[in-house]
């Protein structure tokens, strides 16, 4: 195979999860590797050494059939698995392979509380179709590359941060993957460490309000770095603190350590923190056990829909403080 094209439209941790696939394409058959994806998602792969070409769409793969066309691929890797990649393999005519998405298994256990779920990560899962390619998992965990010209500077960050520092992403899609800003003061306080909040634009205001409790100890950079800057700063973090979301995948392909609070949605998903295999204690995963209602959804809602949000709320700091304590005493 001369060229292969791989496919994934979003978003940043979906996006970051298809990395071990990208290196071990290149790296196993020698072959171009381009990769297809939503514009605004383009600087998460921007620095990856092993795709050969990005190709972008706004919106409809129609976009840039003709241009993709013109390429001859040999193989289409689907890694979204849609309506829309569907006509973008009517449209490309050539040999395409996909994942199973589990759709019927998340909906039995959302719905009817079965677990059928296969003990595997999502990136794992991934390489199944490659197999009669002779392309594996050479189990190094995933990438992420950060552009010379966005790496943040320690000396561009306030004077506390100096030393030693927690970083703890306060973002998220949905609401009901995120930890509250109450809960997040409460750990700030109780931790007594220098912090900085990771998370988009939309993050900022409510992160404002976490930092105006314990202003001498948090810095807000919600809003004030691009993904790869943020990425930057997760990378100069001694340990991060994380929603389910894709700061968290970017935390794991950077190695760090992680202590990720799972709400809604459960590690059994698959989408866990992915590292390689000598690292793979590197995550340690929050969650409420016993809850009849969790998972409520495979992605998330905007509120509870019990309205006691429960699997959030009964998260005990002194256990994220705990599993930190013991991250940087096993790995210091």
């Amino acid at each position: 195979m001369k060229k292969i094209l791989i496919v994934r439209f979003s978003s940043i941790g979906d996006i970051v999860l298809t990395t071990p696939v990208i290196r071990a394409v290149k790296q196993q058959t020698g072959a171009e590797v381009h990769f297809l994806t939503k514009e605004a998602f383009y600087p998460v792969l921007q620095g990856n050494p092993c795709i050969d070409k990005i190709h972008t769409i706004k919106k409809s793969v129609t976009e840039v059939a003709e241009q993709l066309q013109g390429y001859g691929f040999d193989l289409v890797i689907d890694l979204h698995k849609n309506l829309r990649t569907a006509r973008l393999r009517s449209l490309l005519r050539c040999k395409t392979v996909s994942f199973s998405k589990l759709n019927v298994r998340k909906w039995l256990i959302v719905n009817a509380k079965i677990d059928i779920l296969p003990d595997k990560h999502l990136v794992d899962r991934c390489f199944e179709p490659l197999a009669p390619f002779g392309i594996k998992n050479d189990g190094q965990g995933l990438d992420y590359f950060i552009p010379q010209e966005e790496e943040v500077a320690l000396a561009d960050l306030p004077g506390f941060l100096h030393g030693s520092f927690i970083g703890i992403v306060v973002g998220g899609k949905h609401q009901t993957k995120i930890f509250p800003a109450e809960k997040v003061v409460s750990l700030i306080r109780k931790m007594g460490r220098p912090v900085v909040l990771l998370g988009g634009p939309e993050d900022k205001e409510r992160a404002e309000e976490i930092r105006r409790s314990a202003p001498e100890l948090v810095f807000n950079g919600c809003g004030a770095f691009s993904v790869n800057q943020s990425a930057s700063v997760i990378n100069k973090a001694d340990v991060i603190i994380t929603n389910d979301t894709g700061l968290m995948h970017i935390a794991a392909a950077l190695k760090k350590k992680i202590v990720a609070l799972w709400g809604n949605t459960i590690p059994q998903f698959g989408m866990y923190p992915y590292f390689s295999e000598d690292k793979k204690s590197y995550a340690r995963n929050i969650e409420v056990g016993g809850l009849a209602c969790r998972p409520c959804s495979k992605i998330g809602y905007e509120k509870c829909p019990k309205g006691h949000f429960h699997c959030m709320m009964k998260i005990e700091e002194e256990k994220i403080i705990e599993a930190v304590k013991s991250l940087q005493k096993d790995y210091s």
